[in-house]
């Protein structure tokens, strides 16, 4: 009996061309904060903190602890005041940057119907940003967290790993208290989303590119788009 459904964001409920988006997103943060540093050390040194916050092990330690003392002890910054800083950018400069992303067509009442059928739904997107960012995206994708209830948005704030490690996966099951097997991860990601979200016993479904088939067929998952998953859901009662 399917309890919980997990939907990862960027291009499952949200379109986002993602070579713009992080084009923009990189100068911008850049300009921000070049009293700081030369944008291309930035640069740097958030794909460098991002990658040890994606290999830590240790489930102790939140995404957030980890990347914000990488960034502060690498560069000689004040911890508090360094997170203090950047977010202000997140909530006066990132908000700006909707008009790079398209909400995917029935997102919201595919989520909608979930939580109407008493289903958990979670927001299984990377947890490598803050809480503010993840959320501001959400409204982008028109499932707001004021008017969706989510039982949980995975977020550097509140999560101990992230995609594609399989404590990431065990995390949510912990959290929202659902067997692997009573659930389903939904997105477009086959490295990050399918592949570990099965290992940890879920089901799947795979929001396809282009009607593609899984390059996989001995993963057993469901494929198409986000509008076929939401008729599935229909047809088996929910």
């Amino acid at each position: 009996m399917l309890k919980a459904v997990l939907f990862d964001l960027d291009d499952t409920l949200l379109q986002t061309f993602t070579d713009a988006f992080l084009r923009r997103y990189f100068a911008v943060i850049g300009r921000y904060a070049a009293e700081l540093m030369p944008p291309e050390k930035l640069l740097a040194e958030l794909q460098y903190c991002t990658k040890m916050t994606i290999q830590n092990t240790d489930t102790a330690v939140t995404n957030h602890d980890v990347f914000w003392q990488c960034f502060s002890q690498r560069n000689n910054l004040d911890p508090v005041e360094t997170e203090a800083y950047f977010d202000r950018f997140y909530r006066q400069e990132f908000p700006k940057m909707q008009n790079l992303t398209r909400p995917v067509p029935g997102a919201p009442a595919v989520v909608r119907a979930c939580l109407d059928a008493g289903l958990k739904v979670v927001i299984a997107t990377n947890p490598l940003f803050p809480t503010f960012a993840i959320e501001e995206r959400l409204r982008w994708a028109g499932v707001p967290v004021a008017e969706y209830p989510f039982a949980l948005v995975t977020t550097m704030d509140n999560m101990h790993a992230s995609k594609p490690n399989l404590a990431y996966y065990r995390e949510i099951l912990d959290v929202i208290e659902v067997e692997a097997d009573t659930a389903v991860m939904v997105g477009d990601d086959w490295q990050r989303d399918i592949l570990p979200a099965h290992a940890a016993g879920m089901h799947t479904y795979w929001i396809t590119p282009d009607n593609a088939q899984p390059p996989d067929a001995t993963i057993p998952c469901g494929y198409g788009s986000l509008a076929y998953f939401y008729e599935l859901l229909k047809s088996s009662g929910v």
